[in-house]
Parts: structure tokens; sequence; C-alpha cells
């Protein structure tokens, strides 16, 4: 049994302001020097590195198409280990699902499934006594769900929270607060920066978080939430152990291969489950800035770059020279590269005509929209991330595409699809993400192939 106290955050739609209060309560809980936890429904990277920043641990994906229903529960219990109060923010509305898999895949069925009450987020700008019908509705459209409140955002003044507050007493709906409309400033780093300022620990993203909490601790009542957090029932599931699922690799005591993780001071560009695996099947696992350094660590037998690396710095990738040498040098020695999203653009000959490392024989160019989605996908090659034939869920988003899509050795298909990635040596590169606590024998396969020695037959490739 794990006892967490816990709320999941989430609003009608998208735009109601979820994601500015979730960052701000937990901001204003971890300066009243509480312990808690941050989680982000669905694969976005950038709104759970922002709750990690606020919380003061890694946020975490909880992504039911991703890593599996199953799995919901025991990572949910191993993030939030040990925190007065874990919050998990929702994605788009409360019963929306990009997959058209709601039952499963929603802020809802994810809330349903870890028996948590649900604070329901409204942008009440242009709204009066109809916030009461609207909020009834979601309460009334899934008996299982359990919707505890709402915060109110974009308020206009004293008399319009009175109506407000009024409507919903109503209809026995519990308001946990309501926010002006300048009480919730657009503080934020913006976007196209992705994971980068949270990374770097840069001031703008702490000046933005506590902006944020202040707001929060202005105008929430935290106690109350706090009450209706602690009053959910404890969840029978053990936590997630990263230790139970990848075992070590073998590698001999005290020679542990260092694997180097791309990333910052604040963490990776991957998920907070990807080093925690490394480290369990036998690696040091190391991180490398490749916007700042300029060479790998010591050592270095692997690489993982995950897929939050955004493509918006590639001008800063590509005038790092040094460090684009030194993987160069790493993949052609056979070592194991695995590269997610712009990591495969960065792997590349060059990228919208600036030169890149020059490991693929490929050549990026950006494009107007994005490419966005989950993929059902079979791997078309055997690599050190799976054998051929094997099939996993992954996510895509990228504006950037590849010319040719895939080499001669193409890592995934999917149907509808052509080919698409490259494997190469140790190297497996694609513009596919995955979340490895779906798939913990990568972790395993990597820290072998990284302890074999140089030159040793099927580096990269594990047996």
């Amino acid at each position: 049994m794990t006892a967490v106290p816990r709320l999941v955050f989430s609003a009608p739609s998208s735009g109601h302001g979820t994601n500015a209060v979730s960052i701000g309560l937990l901001a204003a809980l971890a300066d009243r020097g509480l312990d808690v936890a941050g989680f982000k429904v669905g694969p976005d990277h950038v709104d759970a590195a922002y709750l990690g920043l606020a919380a003061g641990r890694p946020g975490r994906n909880l992504d039911p198409r991703l890593i599996g229903a199953d799995r919901l529960g025991p990572l949910f219990a191993h993030g939030a280990e040990g925190a007065a109060l874990a919050l998990v923010q929702g994605t788009m509305g409360l019963y929306d699902s990009v997959a058209g898999r709601p039952e499963a895949e929603s802020t809802a069925a994810v809330a349903t499934a870890l028996r948590s009450p649900v604070v329901l987020v409204v942008d009440v700008a242009a709204m009066g006594q109809s916030v009461a019908a609207l909020v009834h509705g979601f309460r009334s459209y899934d008996e299982q769900l359990w919707l505890g409140g709402v915060i109110l955002t974009q308020v206009a003044s004293g008399r319009h929270e009175a109506m407000l507050r009024e409507a919903l007493d109503d209809v026995g709906m519990p308001v946990y607060g309501a926010l002006r409309r300048h009480e919730l400033p657009p503080v934020l780093p913006s976007r196209r920066h992705g994971v980068v300022p949270v990374l770097g620990r840069d001031a703008e993203a702490s000046r933005a978080v506590r902006r944020l909490g202040e707001a929060v601790a202005g105008t929430v009542d935290l106690e109350r939430l706090l009450a209706l957090a602690r009053s959910a029932p404890a969840l029978s599931v053990p936590p997630w152990s990263p230790a139970s699922v990848a075992p070590a690799s073998g590698a001999p005591a005290g020679d542990l291969p260092v694997v180097a993780l791309a990333g910052g001071p604040g963490g990776s560009y991957g998920h907070a489950e990807t080093a925690e695996l490394l480290r369990a099947a036998g690696a040091q696992v190391v991180t490398v800035d490749p916007l700042r350094d300029e060479a790998l660590p010591a050592g270095t037998r692997a690489l993982v770059v995950g897929g939050a690396l955004p493509e918006s710095y590639a001008r800063d990738l590509s005038a790092n020279r040094r460090l684009c040498i030194a993987v160069a040098e790493l993949a052609r020695a056979g070592r194991p590269v695995v590269a997610e999203g712009t990591g495969l653009l960065w792997l590349a000959r060059e990228l919208d005509g600036l030169p890149m490392c020059g490991v693929l024989d490929a050549i990026g160019a950006s494009r107007d929209g994005l490419v966005v989605g989950y993929r059902e996908a079979t791997a078309q090659s055997d690599s050190v991330v799976a054998r051929t034939g094997t099939t996993v869920v992954g996510y895509k988003q990228h504006g950037a595409v590849l010319t040719p899509r895939s080499g001669q050795r193409a890592a995934w298909s999917w149907e509808g699809g052509t080919p698409e990635g490259f494997v190469w040596r140790g190297v497996h590169a694609s513009q596919l993400g995955l979340h490895w606590a779906a798939y913990p024998e990568i972790a395993t396969r990597l820290v072998t192939a990284a302890a074999l020695p140089a030159g040793a037959e099927g580096v990269g490739v594990p047996a």
C-alpha cells in the first residue's frame, strides 16, 4: 500500500491556466517547507520540467499510452515517495484524449486510476452563473470521477467573484481560490526554449516559478487543498523500482561504464527514469551539456540524447564544433549512441545549412507545422535499443525532417508510413521518442554494449 496525499489538476480545455496554477501551487507549498512532487499527464517534457523546478525534485510524465496503464500507479508511487503532496497536471480538457481513447488515456482516466480528487481550473473571464452548469456537467459526466472543487482564473472583480461563488455554492461545489486577471501573469519563458531554461537553471525560469508561487499563495486556500489531497485513499500498488526491472548488465565490479546523458545541471533531455534505469543496469551516468560542454565526460563509452532537446537550439548545437567532433569519434568507434528527436538531427551532416556532427549521411531541413502524434512502431534492425521485430509505442513531435528519412538499416516502421531512423554500428537515431520505463531492457542492452572493450565484436548490438 502507498499512501500519498495527491491532487489532479485539470480544466474544461486547454488555455484555462492549469499549468500556471499547478506550478504556482507546488512552488507555494515548497516555499512553506513541504516536500512536494509534480507530474504531467501525457508526453509534454516542458510542463513536466517546470513542475519539477517548482517542486525541487524531478518532474515526471504519466502517459498511459507510452508506459501502459498498469505502470501508472507504480511510477506515480515511485516519483511521489516521501512527498507531503503530489500534484498531477492534466492535459487538454479533463475528458480529452489525443488518440481518441478517453476511457483509458484522458486526465479523467488517470485520476480514476490513481483514486485522486480532481480540482478543475476554470477561466471565467467571459462567464457568470453559467460556471455552475459547466462544472456540474463535468462532475456528472463520469460517476467514477471525484471532482473535489474548482479554482477560478481571470476573475474580473470582487463582485464577479461573489457571483461565481454563489452560483457554485448552489450546486455544492467548493471553490479553493479565485485569481484576478492580473494575478496569473504570463511569466514563464517562451516554449520555443523548451526545457533548456530549467536544465540550465536560468534565473528567468526560477523567477517565473517564484512569481507564480506568490500569486497562488495569495489567492488560493492552501490548507483546504491539502486537506482534500490527504483525503485520497491509499493506493494498493508497490512503487516502481528500476533495480527490479533493469537487471545489472554484468559489467565487472568497480568498472562501471560511463554513459553520457545529454542535459544540464537541472536534469536530462529525457525522462527521469532513463538515468535511474541506466544506473540500475550498472552504468556511471554523467551529464553532458550539448549546448555548452566542449568535450564528452572522461571515459565516456556511450551517449544518450533524450527527445526533449529543442530544435530551436540548432545554431548552438552547430557552433559547439569540439563536442560535435567528439560525438562523431565516439560513434565511429562503434560505441553505443542513442538519439531521439532533435538528437537525430544533431547527428546529421547538417540542419538548415548548419554543420552538425556528421555521423549520419543525411540533411535536415525545417518546415512549417509540426509532426505530432503517437506511433506503434516495429524495429527494422537489430540495435542497442531493440531486436528486429520488437514492437513499441513512441511519440513524435518535430518540425524539421531529414533527407533521406532512413539509412540502409532503418530504425522503425509503422502502419501508413515509410521506414524511419538510422541504425549504424552502435548508433540508433530516430525522431520517435520512447519512455524507457516501458522498455527497461534498453538500459541493460546499452550498458552491456558500453561495457565491452573497444574493438570488440558486436559493440553496440548485444546478442
